[in-house]
């Protein structure tokens, strides 16, 4: 069955798949399955968000008993018919309850989860899952009424936050996990120095919530895991992202002023220190030392659980300092290629993993 559930969207994305037609004499759908393929197009009427959506699609999973079940975002323009393959061959025949995506970007796509959303969940469980939040996913017929058995459904995880909530489920669930190597994924991708407050705070506010959520199993010690990766892996071009580096250095540089008394609240008076000493710094080229920027995401994922001020605005003020990481992380790789930025990724993992202490004295003792 393909299933296009519509969580509110004005994409048209509902309409084109009516007009698809499937081929009914299509040998490959027709003679080798015991049953035709079907096709089912549905809005989901409740919270809109891809939360919604996707819960409509686990519940025509589980009721009609489907072994395996592939997700794919709607933006995508690289998908093949190979994908869905890649997403369900590893539950059907190798026994896997999650396939995570693993794909080629172009190396200035994808910054939240490079800086942010990848380093922190493979340092916070050990897991070695390159994409969390890639939003084409396979799941087995267990994790998937695993996940409908949660009361999320009517929450903000919902709206903006399902799919690091399907990850990190499926990562504390114990079940079991890999990769699935697409190739390259081309969507409608954004320059990371325009205004992706919105996006950021929604992605890191989701992240720091299953934080509270999972802190009696993140906190105990994980050695980093390799995730296994299904599928022959090979180069690919990636559609170039354009960027402004000196906006997002800008935009670093005065909220240093202007958030001086928000960040005061949130960041150690040390790391506070060196981030002003950052902003002031006049040599070139400007770089934002990783050690600095674990330890102040750390310090911003202790006062959210602490509350220190409104988690709105927390969460925006976080954006700044996130386009001075980027800006000085595309300075280090502007000449690099594709494994040279794996290598510099992965140093910054390891001072995730290395601050791992730190971020334990600051989250506190309960909890």
């Amino acid at each position: 069955m393909i299933v296009n559930s519509d969580g509110g969207s004005t994409d048209g994305t509902a309409q084109q798949v009516l007009e698809a037609g499937l081929p009914e004499s299509s040998v490959l759908m027709l003679a080798h399955p015991l049953h035709p393929v079907h096709r089912l197009t549905t809005p989901y009427h409740g919270l809109p968000g891809k939360g919604s959506a996707f819960r409509t699609i686990f519940q025509l999973a589980e009721s009609l008993g489907a072994r395996a079940c592939a997700v794919v975002d709607a933006d995508l323009r690289s998908i093949t018919p190979q994908w869905i393959e890649l997403l369900v061959r590893p539950v059907l025949d190798h026994g896997y309850d999650f396939v995570a995506p693993y794909y080629l970007r172009h190396k200035y796509d994808g910054t939240i989860t490079n800086s942010i959303v990848y380093p922190l969940t493979r340092a916070l469980y050990g897991k070695r899952i390159r994409q969390p939040i890639g939003g084409d996913f396979g799941f087995s017929g267990g994790l998937v009424s695993h996940y409908l058995q949660h009361d999320v459904w009517q929450s903000d995880v919902a709206r903006f936050g399902i799919d690091i909530w399907a990850t990190t489920t499926a990562i504390c669930g114990n079940f079991r996990l890999c990769q699935a190597f697409l190739g390259a994924k081309i969507h409608d991708a954004k320059d990371p120095g325009s205004d992706l407050s919105a996006m950021l705070a929604q992605v890191v506010g989701s992240l720091f919530a299953e934080m509270e959520n999972h802190a009696a199993i993140w906190r105990e010690d994980h050695q980093p895991e390799i995730v296994p990766i299904f599928g022959f892996q090979f180069a690919v071009g990636t559609e170039t992202v354009s960027v402004n580096i000196r906006r997002m250095i800008d935009s670093f540089r005065r909220a240093c002023q202007d958030l001086r008394e928000v960040w005061g609240a949130i960041l150690s008076a040390e790391n506070l220190a060196g981030l002003e000493a950052l902003a002031t710094r006049a040599e070139e080229p400007f770089r934002f030392e990783d050690s600095l920027w674990v330890r102040s995401v750390y310090d911003f994922a202790a006062g959210y659980r602490r509350r220190v001020i409104d988690r709105d605005h927390l969460l925006r003020s976080l954006t700044p300092l996130y386009l001075g990481w980027v800006a000085s992380f595309i300075l280090q790789v502007e000449a690099a290629g594709p494994e040279q930025v794996e290598e510099r990724l992965e140093a910054l993992c390891r001072v995730y993993e290395s601050e791992k202490p730190y971020l334990n004295s600051r989250w506190g003792d309960s909890g």
